[in-house]
């Protein structure tokens, strides 16, 4: 029986549509090809980096005031997550499946930032993938320029 191949996918491949990157997991579309003829590290830094990615965009936003509150909750709603994964990555994860059913942040463990807390989580969560698309279509790009 062979290993289990650890993915970011979500199952919401938006390239399949057109896009260069996917709106699920922010993988460009040639990453997505190549994803299981890399080997394990090399799967392990890309996720590392898509992790770092969504944990940047999550921070302009979000801050995670009790880190124990959001995994229970997590947990509760049967949300998947990685023990390795930062808890804004994971927070960035609770806001695409919970987003029209959570009414309160601080229930999860999160604080939305200054600039957003007056916003609906939905908004709040609108935001965060405007950005997030943008940061992996910059990652892509650097991706296609280092690979030339």
């Amino acid at each position: 029986m062979g290993a289990i191949i650890t993915s970011p996918c979500v199952g919401l491949c938006s390239t399949t549509l057109g896009d260069s990157v996917c709106r699920g997991c922010q993988r460009g579309d040639v990453e997505i090809c190549d994803w299981f003829g890399l080997s394990a590290d090399e799967r392990a830094v890309r996720m590392a980096e898509l992790d770092t990615l969504r944990a940047t965009v999550a921070a302009r936003y979000l801050r995670v005031v009790d880190p124990g509150c959001l995994e229970e909750q997590l947990r509760r709603h049967r949300i998947r997550f990685r023990p390795e994964q930062p808890p804004l990555s994971r927070a960035m994860e609770l806001l695409r499946i919970g987003r029209g059913r959570i009414q309160e942040l601080s229930c999860y463990g999160l604080e939305p930032c200054e600039p957003v807390a007056g916003l609906r989580v939905g908004e709040l969560h609108d935001l965060l993938i405007v950005a997030l698309n943008e940061a992996a279509e910059n990652r892509r790009q650097a991706q296609l320029t280092a690979n030339g």
